[in-house]
């Protein structure tokens, strides 16, 4: 495994022994809003509220998202093959480590289905103006069944992320009968996941 992907690098999701990687993790983290409430202030320049980021997987066939069943996120934790399972929805960010996590098994992802596309969007970011430029040591990181990262965004990187509300992780795709991973990195400023979703469909 290539570790610490660049965006638009590519790889294998192969085991250091040359076997198929079966099983990976995707982790969502960041730090919660210390000073909450900020006044009038808050409300003409956004902040105050807690910001909740959202961790999703579009399962795509044929490379297009066909059913809004095929979005994995907080309203939809598990997809009907079980391959795809969400762990729960954190509004807030508190705690240590990853605070939203998705685990795939590769093996049971039915064969229909030959693109798995990870995004992670700020809830209601429009609505209550807020961005990745606002967040601590925001992170979003896949990890292999060893527990060893070899994709991760530093989300909270001004230069790269600020005025963002929104980003395309990365792709798994399958590329004659393996599965490969896109690391895409791609920011936007979509308002809400059906936005993100759209894209795909």
């Amino acid at each position: 495994m290539a570790v610490n992907l660049q965006k638009g690098q590519k790889v294998n999701l192969k085991k250091e022994n040359g076997q198929a990687l079966s099983k990976v993790m995707v982790g969502l983290g960041w730090d919660p809003v210390e000073n909450k409430g900020g006044g009038f202030l808050s409300s003409i320049f956004g902040g105050g509220d807690d910001i909740d980021c959202d961790a999703s997987v579009l399962l795509c066939q044929g490379g297009k998202l066909t059913a809004s069943k095929d979005i994995v996120y907080f309203g939809n934790l598990q997809h009907s093959s079980g391959a795809v399972r969400h762990m729960g929805d954190n509004l807030t960010g508190e705690g240590e480590g990853d605070d939203e996590q998705v685990f795939v098994d590769l093996n049971a992802v039915p064969e229909n289905y030959d693109k798995l596309i990870f995004v992670v969007n700020i809830y209601k970011a429009e609505s209550r103006k807020q961005h990745f430029g606002m967040i601590r040591n925001a992170f979003i990181r896949i990890i292999d069944d060893k527990g060893k990262a070899f994709c991760r965004y530093d989300l909270s990187e001004k230069d790269k992320y600020d005025g963002m509300t929104a980003l395309i992780f990365g792709e798994i795709y399958r590329y004659k009968g393996e599965w490969k991973f896109n690391a895409i990195g791609q920011p936007t400023k979509d308002g809400d996941l059906g936005t993100l979703a759209k894209r795909f469909s």
